[in-house]
């Protein structure tokens, strides 16, 4: 018997005919060609595409609400400082503050109490002790920063590296004897002037910090005439890294020590000694040679990062 395939009563037909044996050959051999084909994959590809697509707009309409929200927090510094501008009094007003008691104190005790001539270094390193503090620190982490942006590392900036360093060598001044002797003569007597203003930053106009620019101008002098090869000799990225961790770990211990004696109204067993001389004043004259220290390590580190990429 010929069986039409577009007969939609065949199956009943077959069932009446030959019985339920007809019926469930037919629909097991359908469900066997059916186990043997395979199940249809889904393209991965479109989807690995959207995906794509996807984080590129979120990256996108984040990279834009950081741009929003930056403008808002400038636009909301920039009316907080307009509005503490504005509420200042007016030049040559009447309610004008013209003196006041810190003024007064700093001016009446701070050679008693600090044993410091120049009162400017004692309200620095004493008074205001807490914010130099501060500021040291910042031109540390100014200098790691640079590091992080700016420096040349791993095998895949070797090339860079490479010719960054040809590129620094080729201008340095191998031969250029008028520089040179220049050099000669005036670092060892700017590194000197420089120890001299940090070392009498307590009896006169000076200090850790403007000493230490000195210092820093002096190593940047006796680069530039040299080349890093002799500077190299002793100061490297390890000189840099210790004097800096000395000079802040002294700071931040010798501070802390003196805050909390102060704090506490406990003595700290630190003599003032006689006022005018070199070794005086306490804590203020090493003070300003580690603030020295860290100025002019960094002032040497941003000059060598910028113009090279590395120490």
């Amino acid at each position: 018997m010929k069986t039409k395939k577009n007969d939609p009563f065949q199956h009943l037909k077959d069932w009446i005919e030959n019985g339920d044996s007809a019926l469930e050959v037919e629909m097991q051999d359908e469900l066997d060609d059916t186990e043997s084909q395979p199940l249809p994959k889904e393209p991965a590809g479109p989807q690995k595409k959207l995906f794509v697509l996807d984080k590129k707009n979120v990256l996108k309409r984040l990279n834009i609400w950081y741009a929003v929200a930056a403008f808002a927090v400038c636009l909301a510094l920039i009316g907080v400082l307009v509005y503490a501008a504005a509420q200042l009094p007016k030049f040559g007003g009447a309610d004008t503050l013209v003196d006041s008691e810190v003024t007064a104190f700093y001016v009446e005790n701070t050679m008693e109490e600090t044993g410091a001539v120049n009162i400017v270094t004692g309200i620095i390193l004493d008074y205001r002790g807490f914010d130099t503090l501060g500021e040291s620190h910042v031109l540390f982490i100014a200098v790691c920063t640079v590091l992080l942006l700016l420096s040349i590392h791993g095998e895949k900036d070797e090339e860079q590296k490479l010719k960054a360093d040809a590129y620094d060598r080729h201008f340095e001044p191998h031969h250029d004897e008028v520089l040179q002797c220049c050099a000669r003569l005036l670092t060892p007597l700017v590194l000197i002037f420089g120890l001299y203003i940090i070392a009498n930053g307590h009896l006169s106009p000076g200090g850790g910090f403007s000493g230490g620019a000195i210092l820093g101008a002096g190593l940047i002098l006796y680069q530039n005439a040299f080349g890093y090869k002799k500077t190299e000799r002793f100061f490297t990225f390890r000189t840099f890294k210790l004097v800096s961790l000395c000079a802040l770990l002294f700071y931040s211990l010798a501070k802390g020590y003196h805050f909390f004696t102060g704090a506490n109204h406990i003595p700290n067993g630190i003599s003032a000694g006689h006022v005018g001389n070199i070794l005086s004043a306490g804590l203020l004259l090493p003070l300003n040679f580690v603030v020295g220290c860290v100025v002019a390590c960094t002032m040497y580190a941003l000059y060598t990062m910028f113009r090279r990429g590395e120490f």
